[in-house]
């Protein structure tokens, strides 16, 4: 058709133009009725885009960040550690109170133990001197000689 050193003629093209086909609408669906407070409900804003739509919707409030907690005076461990040094001084005062308390009743036991050997022993000895000293008349006396004794028989 054409000779190869001329130049192709320029092809015209059909243009095709394709519509968007629309879907059918949904079918609306009965949404939950939440209660709302009324001064709950929060403000709708509008905002026109550079291409002229407008976009409506509720205004959202920033988050605030919470501010930084306050550190406190004393710290934890400084505390733990006064209040256990605090409850060291408790135990050892109550040790030392009970060491004193087990050491005088010790002693008290001890002073009874040597009251009782004293008065006992003051007793007997009450006992044992006054018989030696005054013989009563009711007292068995008894004599006791040379006894001679020769196959289980006690001669006199």
């Amino acid at each position: 058709m054409y000779p190869e050193s001329t130049p192709h003629p320029p092809v015209e093209r059909a243009v095709e133009v394709h519509q968007p086909t629309p879907y059918p609408p949904a079918v609306p669906v009965a949404a939950p009725v939440v209660p709302v407070q009324p001064n709950a409900v929060p403000a709708v804003a509008s905002i026109v885009l550079p291409d002229g739509r407008v976009v409506t919707g509720y205004a959202i409030n920033p988050a605030h960040p919470e501010p930084p907690a306050a550190k406190p005076a004393l710290s934890r461990t400084a505390v733990n550690v006064a209040l256990g040094g605090v409850g060291f001084l408790a135990a050892c005062g109550g040790l030392i109170l009970l060491t004193s308390f087990i050491a005088a009743l010790t002693a008290f036991i001890t002073q009874l133990i040597t009251l009782a050997a004293v008065i006992f022993g003051g007793w007997i000895a009450v006992q044992i001197f006054s018989a030696r000293g005054h013989q009563s008349g009711t007292g068995t006396t008894v004599n006791i000689r040379k006894a001679v004794i020769k196959r289980n028989q006690f001669r006199h």
